[in-house]
């Protein structure tokens, strides 16, 4: 990733995003942005907040904005509740369940699409490890983060597969004309425990 975020500015965004989560779930209040914002989380950023359930890590929740339309700080909040509360695949997340759940926060690059003649050479475009992916087509689109390969471990076709799945489309139409293909990168920060020591995620293939 070209510009990189300190350990500093991962923990604020983090407990900020937690504090959204928790405000939201305990009080129904959407927080605001914090006065003492560092300069360089008011810049917009795509952004991705995740829930998991602790320990097992099994995934509670998983919104964002993938392009830099908003400031990183307000996206960071919206996603938070959005992952708690508006994501499809789950009910909302209850009061009693906060104190087993972490948060993760990824900061996006600008999706850029990759270009190929023949389909088959995505295979050689995308990294596990590195690369997000969009796959868009005519009926939608789908988003899957860079963590998701690593840790379901996944090989590239797997990977493309699974994106057109999330997408709603067949799993083999990256293999056709059909569907566009964006990466991206995304530098990740996440607790260790619930409300414990913020750390840099680093991903390996």
């Amino acid at each position: 990733m070209s510009e990189e975020y300190s350990l500093e500015e991962g923990e604020f965004l983090v407990k900020l995003a937690r504090r959204a989560v928790e405000t939201y779930v305990e009080e129904g209040e959407r927080i605001s942005p914090p006065p003492d914002t560092p300069g360089r989380l008011r810049e917009k950023r795509g952004v991705f907040v995740t829930l998991k359930t602790y320990p097992k890590h099994e995934l509670r929740g998983c919104i964002g904005r993938p392009y830099p339309t908003y400031p990183l700080v307000s996206a960071t909040i919206d996603s938070a509740i959005d992952a708690a509360v508006n994501d499809p695949r789950f009910m909302p997340v209850r009061p009693g369940e906060l104190d087993e759940l972490v948060v993760e926060v990824s900061i996006l690059t600008l999706p850029k699409e990759v270009k190929v003649r023949d389909p088959r050479e995505y295979r050689d475009k995308v990294v596990i490890g590195r690369d997000g992916i969009i796959i868009e087509w005519s009926m939608g689109a789908g988003l899957l983060l860079p963590q998701v390969p690593v840790e379901e471990g996944w090989n590239v076709d797997d990977y493309l597969s699974y994106g057109c799945m999330k997408a709603g489309a067949s799993p083999d139409l990256w293999l056709t004309s059909n569907v566009r293909l964006y990466t991206f990168q995304a530098i990740i920060f996440e607790e260790e425990r619930p409300r414990g020591e913020v750390r840099r995620k680093r991903l390996e293939a």
